[in-house]
């Protein structure tokens, strides 16, 4: 009995209402900030608060109230407290009229220093971007962010040292009027000096330095810093990077550039599972070493096991030479089997590749050995594209990627481009002499401050005196699925020949979407795609198709989960992807 009557003296105490309860009467903006920040509202479900802490708080909370309400502008509020017991416990009612609202009558922005006589137009950027200009209410959030958008622009290129000299708001509650102040001092200009590198333990510093786009003596700028910075990351060797100045304005002429790094372990294993409506589920393992020879080369292996597809590659690569260019031999074996087409890839190849902030170049050495036959083992019919068993090609190639957009993992504005180009000579390892072709355009139009447009367009070509029967069927062209034509199956148009669909020499597709975004994290989409394969494009047949979409940002990228409409085909079909730009 006794254990049963502590229990529940000790539930009554945890089910005890507060000692007192507050309510807020204010325009709705101010009550949140009171209820956020008030005392007597913070504390109120409290239970260890006395009466005589309680007393001291209802004696200072007009007080309270004022300084609050006053960073957004209102500086003459009428604060009245009410404190009586309503039979639950002790209710503080608090009703503010916050009065007339504070107006900005005068905005003075001064500056001086180096940039006064060598970059004046920087002066008057300050000025017409000040983002609290006369007529707009006086709010101290406003007002430390006009002050600090003004130095951000005087940091951000040339003028490290730059700083607010001094400022001031001076306010007449009387009156409800606020005259502001500010003045910068930008020192003098900065340019950039040699890499120094701390950090460095496993792979050599001379890695940063071959991939650092900065020239000694150029002008400094933070966003030529953070080039530098993806630059460093987007190697393998790096985890992270921060790059810095020293930002003196005693020592502005070649100030050394800091480079702190940290680096990703020696070996990494990774695996995972998934799936894809393209090809299935999957199972996927991969393992890397960055530092074979104790010289960085990179050793990197992958096996990708999907239901329609089976993949292999193994890559021995050098690290970054003087020009940023990576050197590297490989070897893949791809197996699909889609549409009826059993296609077993295999190629080797050298190449010579270079990733910049915007562009990426590579230039290729490929040697492709492809068997295609029918899943059934049936002999194909004789007038397909390609014709059955194996074909090889030797295949010098160039490709040239230009990203141009806002964000590199969540785009809004700006376009991708890439274009692969390749050719083949009879008889030098080679069955059929052709010529190829692969361009890829992608436009990412914003559209309000949360909604945008993506415009996407596919064209390649095989280009042969007559047929292409025995160029190998991987370099050839089939379209649908999820980067494709949706409301299609993967790889499903094409050259179809009694159930069968082998590629053709001609590529082309497009697609117009519509994305609405009802947060950060989730949004919609409409959607319309279309295309094409040909083996000639007079007898080509345009496949359209139409849907709907959810999009949500996961960390790696959007994530598009949509229905389509196959119109020829008549058939619905669902398409998820992982939206990662090219």
């Amino acid at each position: 009995m006794a254990l049963l009557g502590a229990t529940l003296v000790g539930a009554a105490a945890i089910a005890a209402p507060p000692y007192y309860r507050v309510e807020i009467d204010a325009p709705a903006p101010l009550r949140k900030i009171l209820e956020t920040y008030l005392d007597l509202a913070r504390y109120q479900s409290r239970e260890d608060i006395g009466e005589d802490q309680l007393k001291f708080m209802l004696a200072t909370a007009s007080a309270q109230v004022t300084d609050l309400v006053s960073t957004e502008g209102y500086f003459t509020p009428h604060t009245s407290i009410a404190a009586q017991d309503d039979g639950k416990g002790k209710l503080v009612r608090i009703t503010v009229d916050p009065g007339p609202r504070t107006i900005v009558s005068a905005a003075d922005i001064g500056v001086t220093g180096a940039v006064a006589g060598e970059d004046p137009q920087r002066i008057a950027a300050i000025r017409s971007s000040w983002s609290l200009p006369p007529g707009q209410a006086f709010r101290q959030e406003d007002w430390d962010a006009a002050k600090d958008q003004g130095l951000q622009t005087l940091q951000k290129s040339r003028y490290a040292a730059a700083r607010l000299a001094d400022s001031q708001a001076r306010i007449d509650p009387e009156r409800h009027d606020a005259q502001l102040s500010a003045n910068y001092d930008s020192g003098p200009a900065f340019t950039l000096g040699e890499l120094q590198i701390s950090g460095t333990r496993r792979y050599p510093a001379q890695i940063i330095r071959n991939v650092n786009p900065l020239s000694p003596g150029e002008s400094y700028s933070a966003e030529r810093l953070l080039a530098l910075q993806r630059q460093i990351q987007s190697t393998p060797y790096f985890s992270n990077a921060i790059v810095s100045i020293d930002d003196d304005p005693a020592h502005p002429d070649m100030t050394p550039v800091k480079v702190q790094v940290s680096e990703f372990p020696a070996q990494r294993i990774r695996t995972g599972v998934g799936y894809s409506t393209d090809t299935g589920a999957q199972v996927e393992g991969r393992y890397s070493h960055y530092n074979v020879f104790n010289r960085a080369w990179t050793f990197d292996s992958q096996v990708k096991l999907e239901q329609q597809r089976q993949y292999g590659m193994l890559e021995l690569a050098m690290p970054p030479d003087s020009k940023s260019f990576v050197n590297s031999v490989n070897t893949s074996r791809d197996r699909t089997t889609l549409e009826g087409v059993d296609l077993r890839s295999f190629r080797v190849g050298v190449k010579r590749a270079r990733s910049r902030e915007f562009y990426d170049t590579a230039y290729t050495l490929d040697y492709y050995s492809d068997q295609l036959q029918q899943e059934n083992g049936a002999t194909l019919p004789p007038d397909t594209v390609t014709a059955p068993g194996i074909h090889h090609a030797l295949v010098p190639g160039f490709s040239w990627a230009r990203r141009d957009v806002d964000n590199a993992i969540f785009p809004r504005q700006g376009h991708l481009l890439s274009l692969q180009a390749g050719f083949a000579l009879k008889g030098l390892l080679t069955d059929q002499t052709f010529t190829r072709l692969d361009v890829r355009y992608r436009r990412y139009v914003p559209v309000g401050k949360r909604d945008l447009m993506i415009f996407r367009t596919e064209g390649g070509a095989v280009f042969t005196k007559g047929s292409s029967t025995q160029v190998p069927a991987s370099l050839l062209f089939r379209a649908g699925g999820s980067d494709s034509v949706r409301g299609y199956d993967y790889q499903s148009i094409g050259n179809e020949k009694n159930g069968t669909v082998f590629p053709n020499k001609y590529l082309l597709t497009g697609s117009a979407e519509y994305q609405h975004w009802f947060n950060q994290q989730w949004g919609a989409a409409v959607f319309y795609d279309i295309g094409t394969t040909a083996d000639n494009w007079s007898n080509k047949q345009f496949f359209t198709g139409t849907g709907v979409g959810a999009r949500w940002r996961s960390p790696v990228g959007v994530v598009n989960a949509d229905l389509a409409y196959g119109v020829q085909r008549q058939q619905f079909r669902p398409h998820i992807s992982l939206g990662i730009a090219f």
